[in-house]
């Protein structure tokens, strides 16, 4: 459903996509790992062993492998398969190589919106139903001295990456690896469905940490995600739906929560939007930006409710962004009750032209947001910044009862751009509005 919300009260939507979830459901067997051969001792190479369990199980119709309180030391990823539910206990850390030779073969994957062949992501999923990590233990990419140190050497990588997926080039073109120099996830899942994490660390990603393409029926809960290191998004769902993430604590290098759907013209003709999301009751602690959506968002976004949300320290603590590559729509989007202490730039920004684009012939739109109840101590440069392109105005946009103690810039939004004020306070100054301010 796009569009305006066709609910008398807008929020009676977020509760039906709530749910409609389906969480996992598996067998009741347990296997211990420590019993079938793991050490936990932090220097054997526990893969070989934990991913002969997963297989097996999975073959058997699934199960619960426990991992008890020790260091399993993986040299290599993770692949997990359906019907299994990884219970990682308080005291027990998975950590991961973060040699790079150990991520390869290539598989295929999606970075930042584009599919290709990669480094595999440390823990993968393709096509599996009914899979969870759960428990109080800790996850740990352990990538600070390896793939950590690789962002300033793949730009020729990336921007060749872009170039394929621009041009639709076949797959098999796409085969990228090692010399390459792009950092792959930490978890993803591909084409899955039924889908819990609950309760875990994750710490030391290379790269984006939690990644969701083409799956739905998602269930984040009580997480604790922590790396600094810039690209460590916490959470992004990528052309994936029916997703819930709530009770969960962000210390991130990123964006906390950042939604997309594909990149520019691969995105568009693949056309998988992001839709059916519901963000509640966290803390985005020390982030970059808080909930973005985009900038890769070429397939859609759309039904997205932000609720009950505190913020610490960020650049944007919501921030909506793509540019004149991207095509797409980001549409139906409501944000209620956020709590917010400092912002570096803008404590709400809508942006149509983030960073540099190559051809800008297909403008983004934005349209139908509804943000309310918004407190803000201190946004150090902007308060709202709203900036649509002439080609794609932001389309009813209404802010609501939001108030900034302190801000630099109260207001930066374009003539053209539908943004409605309704009770907003700057710096102790009514900023109310209706509508653009050139027809």
């Amino acid at each position: 459903m796009g569009g305006e919300s066709v609910y008398e009260d807008p929020w009676d939507q977020a509760e039906e996509i709530v749910n409609a979830i389906v969480a996992p459901v598996f067998p009741d067997r347990s296997v211990d790992v420590r019993s079938e051969g793991a050490t936990g001792d932090g220097k054997t190479d526990d893969l070989p062993i934990i991913q002969s369990l997963i297989n097996t199980l999975s073959t058997e119709g699934g199960g619960t492998l426990v991992f008890e309180k020790g260091v399993y030391y993986l040299r290599g990823p993770l692949e997990l398969k359906s019907h299994i539910h990884l219970k990682v206990k308080e005291g027990a850390v998975l950590q991961f190589s973060a040699i790079p030779e150990d991520f390869l073969p290539v598989r295929f994957t999606r970075w930042e919106g584009t599919e290709l062949f990669n480094y595999s992501p440390f823990i993968y999923a393709y096509q599996a139903s009914n899979i969870a990590i759960t428990g109080k233990g800790t996850i740990d990419g352990n990538a600070e001295e390896s793939f950590g140190t690789w962002r300033p050497n793949q730009k020729p990588a990336q921007n060749r990456l872009r170039d394929l997926g621009n041009a639709l080039a076949p797959l098999h073109e796409r085969v990228f690896g090692k010399g390459h120099w792009l950092r792959p996830s930490f978890l993803q899942t591909i084409g899955c469905s039924n889908i819990l994490i609950e309760g875990v660390k994750l710490i030391d990603s290379p790269f984006w940490m939690i990644h969701f393409v083409y799956s739905e029926h998602i269930i984040v809960r009580d997480i604790l995600v922590d790396s600094f290191r810039l690209n460590n998004d916490g959470i992004d769902p990528d052309s994936s739906r029916y997703v819930l993430v709530e009770n969960s604590r962000f210390r991130t290098g990123d964006d906390a929560v950042a939604i997309k759907s594909g990149r520019d013209a691969e995105g568009r003709s693949i056309g998988v939007p992001s839709e059916n999301i519901v963000i509640r009751n966290n803390y985005f602690e020390e982030v970059h930006n808080g909930v973005a959506i985009g900038s890769e968002m070429s397939g859609g976004v759309r039904n997205v409710f932000i609720e009950n949300c505190r913020v610490g320290n960020g650049r944007n603590l919501l921030y909506f962004k793509a540019n004149l590559d991207r095509g797409g729509t980001i549409e139906n989007v409501h944000v209620r009750n956020i709590e917010v202490d400092t912002a570096s730039v803008a404590l709400l920004r809508f942006q149509t032209n983030y960073h540099s684009y190559r051809g800008g012939e297909h403008p983004p739109t934005f349209k139908h947001f509804r943000i309310e109840n918004v407190r803000c101590k201190q946004a150090l440069e902007h308060g709202i910044w709203a900036e649509g392109h002439e080609l794609s105005p932001l389309q009813d946009i209404v802010v609501r009862n939001l108030s900034i103690e302190d801000a630099k810039i109260p207001l930066k939004i374009g003539a053209l751009d539908d943004v409605t004020l309704e009770s907003v306070t700057i710096n102790g100054e009514t900023m109310d509005r209706t509508g653009p301010s050139i027809d």
